[in-house]
């Protein structure tokens, strides 16, 4: 109880980041349209007067709600599903280490949505929607595969589970290599999809990938009491009454739901669920029925930043998404493993 009000206070300075964050990223750009006429545009959408503008009104309204406004909603939502993906990895492999792209599941996503492109569009198919079905097949292959290498005795150790990850992602890396190397003309379109970002990226994505994110994240939100236990060890969650085998595929599938749908419309974007859910279980604690709706706002925070930074730090030209994370969470990986050395061959 004595904890309530300081979270509250954090979920409502989260709140109010995030609504400012992605007010900045919706306005910034070529043309800057400040805050206050952002919020004028997309109140003029909702309540149905947009059709009236007129003049230099029509044209921000255009920006906003075709190109900016989708991005950055994506952004957000997609920081959401990493952080929740990064967070029930590290609950149920009780591995602070346990992370989507560290272990190469996103790598594994990655590997279907390159299928779904290369495969569908040299059959002159069209591949959007088929894009999340074959991410989220490989990412659940590729959780299988890293989680039967690592486990020993019925746990995953912190050696054994970056030691498979790593393999891995090694391999699963080589396939992607080779697929684009008989990529042909698809070949930048590839390129330019596994850097990760969120460039023309408008509402027809944001469709595509809601259903998925939704289902994933109120699967994992549905089993906060389940993931809680599981910290404890398997056998003692199972003398509480937890069904730990169907806990686990049920919290492995939402993971792979997360995980394949933001890799399918954000490409590879690294190292966000291993900083994010750290973090904010460092502030507030493990208890899952907090931890996960701290870390899908703070998730969206930092995504919506990260996004920003990308399209402003060499403006005008954009880098990509996945580099601005992957600079920010290296060292924060080589700082984990730092303070894991001394229980890495426990």
């Amino acid at each position: 109880m004595q904890h309530k009000k300081p979270i509250s206070i954090i979920i409502g300075l989260l709140a109010l980041s995030l609504i400012i964050l992605m007010l900045i990223g919706i306005g910034i750009g070529a043309v800057w349209i400040p805050p206050a006429e952002v919020l004028s545009l997309i109140n003029g959408h909702l309540n149905g007067s947009s059709s009236s503008y007129s003049g230099q009104m029509q044209s921000h309204d255009i920006i906003i709600w075709s190109i900016r406004f989708p991005r950055v909603l994506l952004g957000a939502m997609v920081g959401v599903c990493l952080s929740v993906a990064g967070a029930i990895f590290q609950g149920l492999f009780r591995n602070p280490m346990a992370d989507p792209y560290v272990i190469g599941v996103s790598s594994g996503a990655a590997l279907g949505a390159v299928a779904a492109i290369l495969l569908l569009g040299s059959l002159g198919l069209k591949y959007s929607y088929s894009i999340p079905a074959f991410a989220f097949v490989c990412a659940v292959l590729t959780i299988l595969l890293v989680y039967s290498l690592a486990r020993t005795g019925g746990k995953v150790p912190v050696m054994t589970l970056l030691l498979a990850g790593i393999a891995v992602n090694s391999f699963l890396s080589a396939l992607q290599s080779l697929a684009m190397f008989y990529s042909g003309d698809q070949m930048h379109q590839v390129v330019f999809w596994l850097l990760g970002g969120f460039s023309s990226r408008g509402w027809e994505y944001i469709w595509m990938f809601m259903p998925y994110a939704v289902i994933g994240t109120a699967i994992a939100f549905l089993y906060t009491r389940e993931l809680n236990g599981m910290l404890i060890g398997e056998e003692q969650a199972q003398h509480l009454g937890i069904d730990v085998e169907r806990v686990k595929v049920m919290l492995l599938i939402a993971a792979a739901l997360l995980i394949g749908a933001s890799v399918s419309v954000s490409g590879l974007i690294g190292f966000v669920g291993l900083i994010i859910p750290h973090v904010v279980r460092l502030i507030i604690g493990p208890d899952h029925r907090v931890l996960l709706p701290m870390v899908a706002l703070t998730g969206a925070v930092f995504m919506v930043g990260a996004d920003i930074i990308a399209r402003t730090v060499i403006a005008p030209e954009e880098l990509p998404v996945g580099v601005v994370t992957a600079l920010i969470g290296g060292p924060f990986f080589i700082y984990l493993l730092r303070g894991q050395k001394s229980s890495l061959y426990k």
